[in-house]
């Protein structure tokens, strides 16, 4: 996030948030914990979130290398608290959701979940570049909402075996698909993925490529190094919809990543980044 690109004025405050969102994740995704003990833990962040919100971190805080930082960052850029919290919302329902089996009736819930797990972190810079218009912020939200939905269709050999399902239910059940319909052939090997698995992979991919589009222009209007940034954000997201595609949707089996080999690709694209993106290649409906 703080690269070289971000002004160096701006690294320690993105830092901060980094942080903060990291180890939230990780108190909400690794070790051994049980559910009820991990949302034990985010709710004492969030206490400790307030106190730093009101500058006044506790000398017993648990994490004096996250809010320490991060009170020094709100109280300097006046960082809203809200959207901070907001991040944490989303890994607390992550865990519930995992616990009890949860699922997204709709394209509509799962954006509501993207709300609060992805865009505030765009808001979160928009903030510290001085950038508060309306459609800045719709862009962004775009942008971060595109970056998360990428991310679920990407760790799909990943998620569903530790009992996480992104998928709308809407869009399975066009496709005669239940989660249930996910435990014939998960974990790998049992079985290949059906084919109206990988069309619906495909479908979801097309959406996420349709939002980043939408969001893509903020690159145009953010100065200097600031877009510079994005556009690599932006095309890093596309990258893997690339890999995606080229695996023919079939992120059962494997999990596409981005290397060092596709450096030169990323910067030549976001070098020629124009208004349009392209759209992916015959997408299923």
């Amino acid at each position: 996030m703080a690269s070289w690109l971000c002004p160096p004025h701006l690294r320690p405050p993105i830092a901060a948030i980094y942080h903060f969102a990291r180890t939230a994740d990780d108190i909400a995704d690794e070790g051994d914990a049980s559910p009820e003990e991990r949302l034990e833990d985010l709710r004492a962040y969030r206490e400790e979130l307030r106190a730093a919100a009101r500058g006044s971190v506790p000398g017993s805080a648990r994490w004096p290398y996250v809010f320490g930082p991060l009170a020094h960052s709100i109280a300097q850029f006046e960082l809203p608290e809200a959207l901070l919290a907001d991040l944490l919302s989303a890994f607390m329902q992550d865990i519930e959701k995992t616990s009890g089996g949860g699922t997204y009736a709709d394209r509509a819930e799962l954006l509501d979940y993207c709300r609060r797990s992805a865009n505030p972190v765009g808001r979160l810079l928009l903030h510290l570049y001085g950038v508060h218009d309306a459609k800045a912020l719709e862009q962004s939200d775009a942008i971060c909402s595109a970056l998360q939905l990428i991310n679920f269709w990407q760790d799909t050999s990943v998620d569903l075996p530790r009992g996480r399902f992104y998928a709308p239910l809407s869009d399975c059940a066009r496709r005669g698909l239940t989660p249930e319909s996910f435990r014939a052939f998960m974990p790998l090997g049992d079985a290949p993925p059906p084919q109206e698995a990988i069309n619906l992979i495909a479908i979801e991919c097309a959406w996420a490529r349709e939002l980043m589009a939408r969001g893509a222009p903020l690159v145009h209007r953010l100065p200097g190094r600031t877009g510079w940034e994005l556009r690599f954000v932006v095309q890093g997201g596309l990258r893997i919809l690339d890999k995606i595609e080229d695996l023919g949707f079939d992120t059962f089996s494997q999990r596409p990543t981005i290397g060092r080999s596709d450096a030169p690709l990323l910067a030549w694209r976001a070098l020629r980044m124009r208004r349009q993106l392209p759209a992916m290649k015959a997408p299923f409906r």
